[in-house]
């Protein structure tokens, strides 16, 4: 008996120094490419990249997600940025907000003690875009709908409400909480579809789409008749990440899980503290690719997407910056309005970077789409190119325009 409880006090000791050993691993490498960028071997000429000439862009597009925690008091270094970029792109652009503007979770009622400081940091943002001549679209993500719980949709109705009285120029899309997908025509040959990804994964209450209809269906419908054009589409939740939400975690989160609720809970929790990653690596909470609910919107989100080489699929969600290329389509994950999380190396990824700030796309004459990142430099008004690629070459060319194809969708908020 006392053997055998020696030979499993062993048994636990050797797991426990081997597991100490890969975390140390682990975090040392962690430490060489954090908050660094890194660029997947066949992306690194990226410097020498060079787009058409600028007098020949015809539209730009900033996708910006996890915009809710920007500084309400003093210059907050990411609305600074964006609104530098809003001076010079002018009338020819448009802002995609992908969603979560409102930390920790949206706009709570008129009487609870935290609506002023929820409504100071949704109008630190619309504030910047008041005498912006380009187009404003906002999207919901989970914090918005309260972080999914039973009464989400109250919360994304007051903050669709704020957005409309204090902006009335803007889109708030789609519209009234339904699951969409709808379209808007950012320009001649520029469609942007929206699909309100937290429709699928939010419990409670949620407006059904009509009768008969599928999105999934519908998007499909959408994306054939519009062939001939360019097209964008967004949505808060990502179908690739090397973060968080895609079960990525850091050496520290396995000794110290609770910081992944709070950044300074350091309650050591060897073995026992792996459990949670595995977890949502495997099943997932209710806002990670693994839970089963968010596993469904992905699988049949790119089984329409995988149809269509060249598309553009924007979300937030993480909170960095990434770039995949996937069965010639493009997917990016710009949720660094805010914040900044851990983002792994490797994988299927082009680009990552752990660091505050966004994406832009420039259409140009020649039918290019170029992918740029921008982040806030060091110094006040600094501007950081960190990456740039083009999606699509001249040489593809579009599609003529079908007879006949629509450009709103059925479901209500389009």
């Amino acid at each position: 008996m006392n053997s055998a409880f020696f030979a499993l006090g062993y048994v636990a000791a050797a797991l426990v120094a081997l597991l100490s050993v890969w975390l140390l691993l682990r975090h040392w490498r962690e430490r060489g490419y954090r908050r660094r960028v890194w660029v997947a071997p066949h992306y690194r000429a990226w410097i020498e990249a060079t787009p058409p000439p600028p007098a020949s862009r015809r539209f730009q597009v900033a996708l910006i997600g996890d915009t809710g925690a920007v500084a309400t008091t003093g210059m907050d270094p990411v609305l600074s940025l964006l609104q530098d970029w809003l001076q010079t792109a002018g009338e020819n652009s448009a802002v995609v907000l992908l969603g979560d503007n409102v930390y920790p979770t949206g706009i709570p009622p008129q009487h609870s003690p935290r609506r002023p400081a929820a409504e100071q940091r949704l109008l630190a943002q619309l504030r910047i875009f008041e005498l912006y001549p380009g187009q404003v679209i906002y999207l919901s993500g989970n914090h918005d709908w309260n972080k999914g719980r039973p009464n989400g949709l109250d919360y994304v109705l007051r903050q669709q409400a704020l957005v409309q009285k204090h902006l009335p120029a803007a889109h708030f899309l789609p519209a009234d909480g339904y699951p969409g997908p709808v379209t808007r025509q950012l320009a001649p040959g520029v469609l942007l579809v929206v699909l309100n990804t937290q429709w699928w994964v939010q419990q409670g209450a949620r407006p059904l789409p009509p009768e008969g209809t599928s999105p999934f269906q519908e998007l499909l419908q959408l994306l054939r008749q519009n062939q001939h054009q360019q097209v964008i589409v967004a949505g808060h939740h990502p179908l690739y990440s090397n973060a968080i939400h895609g079960g990525k975690f850091t050496a520290r989160q396995h000794l110290f899980p609770l910081t992944t609720v709070h950044k300074r809970a350091y309650l050591p929790l060897p073995i026992l503290g792996s459990m949670l990653p595995v977890y949502r690596k495997v099943v997932g909470a209710a806002e990670d690719m693994a839970h089963p609910r968010y596993r469904h919107l992905r699988r049949r989100l790119l089984r329409v997407l995988h149809q269509f080489p060249n598309i553009i699929y924007a979300a937030g969600h993480d909170h960095n910056l990434q770039y995949f290329c996937q069965q010639g389509g493009h997917y990016l994950v710009s949720g660094a309005g805010s914040k900044t999380a851990f983002v792994q190396q490797g994988g299927h990824a082009a680009f990552v970077h752990e660091h505050k700030g966004f994406f832009v796309l420039d259409f140009y004459d020649n039918q290019e789409v170029w992918l740029r990142a921008l982040e806030p430099g060091t110094s006040p008004g600094a501007v950081q190119e960190v990456f740039r690629w083009p999606l699509t070459r001249s040489k593809l060319p579009l599609a003529p325009a079908p007879a006949g194809f629509a450009e709103k969708s059925r479901f209500r908020g389009a």
